[in-house]
Formats: structure tokens, sequence, C-alpha cells
């Protein structure tokens, strides 16, 4: 697929005229959030899994999840994550799991008391199974994508399979931002983050799948450009995906994807040989000015506001006193829930409700680590331990996986400006578990790179 234009720009298009035909009649948005399990079932169902099709299905997911949410088709918040844990189960049965993931089955035993706490809890106002499924949905999705992939064998061709695939909706996020809202200019007026460049929805979560989005298609354009029209190609959507994910003007997503991107340069500098260094300095000094340009472009759109934006000022140029859009308060109010309650936290689910009564408002948190220790308190650290190290654990064993950084960089980041909203972080972090083994056609710089 990535390797022949003709089809790949076919799959590209397709994706595109989906968001056009959303546009125009919204309703088939559901349509489209029933067809993809379904398929994404019998394809499933009629391979066994041989080739590990759960990864492809619960990748299309990751990708869509956000278009879905815009666009009116997710059927509840957690529809998504759900159905990729359903997809994973699926993909247990078939092709089993190592005893080694018996490490993430503790990480959910790990939950169950402070789920406890929130079921015995006297606060009239909590909707129990609301609160519970809001908040556990994503540590849930993340353990059971990590008990199917860790140790799982995969080679580089697939994986880059599981990436594209990931950014193929994310094509059809692009073009409906475009369709919704054609004319930035029109809609800047200060340096808040922007719902109507956003499509409407949450400007963090499109931030960051679009950021998401800038990774696959650089991988795409240094990697497997085999030819011009596809080096075109890529660079074109590389360039319109960056555009849209900064003047979302919420800058997680976006600071995300650049932080993705300079470490598979820089590890792919690293491990290469003389020759292929020097022609990584053409690639470094092409996405420099592709940075540069595409940055001076949208400052001219947004009237240097997005400049602003960055340097934490208003619109009239004043620094203002929060550098993190008010999550640091929020920050340091679960860190003192933590030290008030610091065995079982407060329990799953609750931190809203006791920060609504001191601020007076609901106010989700942002953060993954510190509502884990709010919440799950000493508990909640010891699984945070265990997400931090496992991955690095299956690396010390197996350096090959390439994408393994920037994977965690895009999970550890993700948690900590954008929570574990959408399934993205799970599946992501997931992929650094993965074992990378070598076939004939993984020698990716030598034969399908830009550096060739």
């Amino acid at each position: 697929m990535k390797n022949n234009p003709l089809t790949y720009g076919y799959i590209l298009l397709i994706h595109a005229l989906i968001a056009l035909a959303i546009f125009v009649v919204p309703f088939l948005s559901k349509i489209y959030a029933l067809l993809i399990p379904i398929f994404g079932f019998y394809i499933v169902y009629k391979t066994k899994n041989k080739n590990n099709e759960v990864l492809l299905v619960a990748a299309y997911m990751v990708g869509v999840e956000v278009f879905l949410r815009m666009t009116g088709g997710n059927f509840n918040n957690e529809y998504v994550k759900l159905s990729i844990v359903f997809f994973m189960l699926m993909g247990m049965i078939y092709s089993s799991f190592t005893i080694n993931s018996f490490v993430y089955w503790f990480f959910l035993i790990l939950l169950i008391p402070s789920i406890l706490v929130t079921a015995t809890t006297d606060i009239l106002s909590v909707d129990v199974k609301k609160a519970l499924f809001f908040n556990l949905s994503g540590p849930f999705c993340l353990a059971f994508c990590a008990i199917y992939n860790l140790n799982r064998n995969i080679s580089f061709s697939e994986l880059q399979n599981i990436v594209l695939v990931m950014g193929l909706p994310i094509v059809s996020t692009t073009a409906y931002l475009f369709l919704y809202n054609p004319s930035v200019q029109s809609v800047i007026t200060g340096t808040q983050s922007n719902f109507e460049t956003s499509g409407g929805f949450g400007p963090n979560q499109v931030s960051t799948v679009l950021g998401l989005g800038m990774f696959v298609f650089f991988t795409q354009l240094i990697l497997f450009s085999k030819s011009k029209k596809m080096l075109i190609l890529n660079g074109i959507l590389l360039l319109v995906i960056s555009y849209r994910a900064i003047v979302t003007f919420s800058r997680g997503g976006v600071i995300t994807g650049v932080v993705m991107i300079a470490i598979l340069l820089l590890l792919l500098y690293l491990h290469s040989s003389r020759e292929i260094k020097g022609k990584l300095a053409m690639v470094f000094v092409i996405t420099a000015v592709m940075g540069v340009g595409i940055w001076t472009y949208t400052s001219m759109q947004t009237a240097g506001l997005i400049e602003k934006r960055y340097a934490n000022q208003d619109a009239a140029g004043r620094v203002k006193k929060d550098r993190l859009g008010g999550r640091e308060v929020i920050i340091e109010f679960e860190l003192k829930t933590f030290l008030d309650n610091p065995i079982l936290g407060v329990g799953a689910g609750l931190g809203k409700e006791y920060r609504k009564k001191v601020f007076g408002v609901d106010v989700a948190s942002h953060n993954e680590i510190t509502r884990m220790i709010s919440e799950h308190g000493v508990l909640g650290i010891v699984g945070l331990l265990i997400l931090f190290i496992m991955p690095f654990v299956m690396y010390y064993n197996n350096r090959s996986n390439l994408y393994f950084l920037s994977f965690y960089a895009f999970w550890l980041l993700t948690i900590n400006h954008a929570a574990m909203r959408t399934a993205a972080p799970a599946f992501v972090y997931a992929l650094t578990l993965i074992t990378i083994i070598k076939n004939k056609t993984d020698n990716y710089v030598k034969t399908n790179s830009i550096v060739d």
C-alpha cells in the first residue's frame, strides 16, 4: 500500500471524500462509526488474526476517534476505547499472549481498591458508573493493548502499516477541518485555544491527533517516499496537517509531534553509516525549511497571534500568569489530595467531585499522572512505575524498534496535557512493547528512504 503511489493516492482520496460526505450528510458519521468495528470483526474472524489484523483495526479506530467525536459519530465517549479492548481480547483468543504480560494484569489489579472506594461512596451527586467508565476506560484500554503487544513479534514493515493505517483517518480529520473552517483569518481573535479551527470540537484532542498525524506522514516522507510523486504527496500531507494542528492554538499536540520527529531524526543519525549521515544532513535542512515555512505562513494567517500563543501572551502581548492554561492549579490540588489520602486515594473518578467543592465548578483533570496519584494513592504510584519502566525493560532486550522513543514520548507528553481522553496514548504506548523482527523488506533506510 505504501509503496504503490496509485493505490496509496486512491486510499488517501477516499478518506478525503469520507470527510466531504460526512460534512454534507452528518448522519453518515454514525454509520461510519458502526461499520468500522463490523468490518474489523469480519477481517479478524476471517483471517483468525494470522498477521495481527487486530492491530490494524485498533490503529484505524485510534486514528478515527477524534473525527467521529467532532462529527457526532461516537455512540458515547468510551466507544472507541471499549471497541479496542474487545479487539485486543479477540486477538488474545486467536494469538494468545506471553506469560510476561502478568505485570499488566497486576496493573489492573492495582486499580480495584480505588474502584471499591468509589462504589461505596456516600456522595449523592456522584454517578458511580459514569465516573468509573470515564476515568478507567483509558487505563483499561492501555492495559489490554499492552498485554496483547508485549513481546509480540512483527516486522518493521508491518509496524509501518499499523502506523500508516492510524494516519489515514487523520487525513479525513484534516479535510473536514478545511471544510468546517476554510478561512482561519476570519475566526482568530485571540490567543486562546480555538474551537472554530478545531471543527467545533475540543482543540486539545484535535491538536493531539494531528500531532500524531505529523509524525505518521513525516515517517512516510523520509522513509517510504520511493518516488518523486510519493515525496511530493507526503510532503503536502505533512504541511497541511501541521498547519491545521498549529491553528487549533492548542500547543500540546503540536509540541508532542515535533518532539517525536526530532527523536526519530536523532536516532536515524546516531544509527546510520557515515554515508547515510551525510545524506541525513539534507533531510535536516529540508525539515527545517518546511518547519520555518509552515510557521511563517501560519503567522501570516493569524496576524502574528500564533507567536504570542507560544510565547504565553494574550492578544495584547501581555504575558499570562499561568503557562499551562490553569492546569498548574489542578496539578497542585491533586498532589495535595494525595497527601491527604495517601493509601487508596480519594477513589477512581472522585477527584472531580473534590475539585468541584473547592473551585465551585466541574474541573476535569488534564494530567493522568497526578490523577492516578490523587485517586489511587500509593497503588497509583506503583501502577505508574510499571507503565514507566516496562517499555525500557523490553527495549533493553530488543532495541530494533526505531519508533520506540517517539512512541514513548507521545504517550508521556500526551497524558500530561490531555490525560487519556482518547485511545491514542494507550495504543501508542503498547506499540513500545512489541519486538521487531527483520525480513527482506525491512532495509528501510537503504531501499525506500528519501536519504537513499
